[in-house]
């Protein structure tokens, strides 16, 4: 088994490809992509080091069939986590948002991965600066920066592969370290 584990939530495609392209970045140090919505807990608690991502749909909210998505996803997923031991596993998130038309609920989904896995003791690893994005309000900033990278796929595409590249050079040692910590 790879070290790091990936997993995502989606409903267009969009965060399945930010999640690839990431593995791709990170080479043998990580799994393959899972979808949340064909994994199990056990393969998601496997792990001592993951990324996992959202897209933020509707008014906020985590994809799942609830909001209007195609398939079950992490709103149906992370109940599931509710008592889970997630002490000693290091965690980083990554959501798309569409900051310009969901100006009010920029990237939160985020926050609702960030409360889930860290009620479960994980530590979260990866805040990403709010500096180069024009949004009101986003329930996934904490003490002045978001708790992952925050991605706009709808008006700043240009800039996904160097925000990319950048958060993983800032979290990829973190996340190895879990993985070896564990070994």
């Amino acid at each position: 088994m790879a070290n790091i584990g990936i997993f995502f939530g989606t409903d267009t495609g969009r965060t399945r490809r930010i999640a690839k392209s990431i593995a791709k970045k990170l080479g043998d140090a990580a799994a393959d992509p899972v979808n949340v919505n064909k994994a199990t807990v056990e393969d998601f608690l496997g792990y001592d080091a993951l990324i996992i991502g959202t897209p933020t749909l509707g008014d906020g909210e985590l994809p799942g069939l609830a909001c209007g998505a195609q398939a079950e996803s992490w709103a149906e997923f992370l109940p599931q986590l509710d008592g889970a031991d997630m002490s000693g596993k290091v965690v980083a998130i990554f959501g798309l948002g569409d900051q310009d038309k969901y100006g009010n609920e920029f990237c939160d989904a985020m926050a609702e991965l960030y409360d889930c896995v860290t009620a479960c003791g994980a530590t979260v690893v990866g805040s990403w600066p709010t500096d180069g994005y024009s949004f009101k309000v986003s329930q996934a900033v904490l003490d002045g920066a978001f708790v992952g990278l925050a991605i706009d796929q709808d008006n700043q595409a240009a800039l996904t592969e160097e925000r990319v590249d950048t958060w993983l050079a800032q979290i990829k040692p973190a996340l190895l370290e879990a993985c070896n910590a564990a070994a």
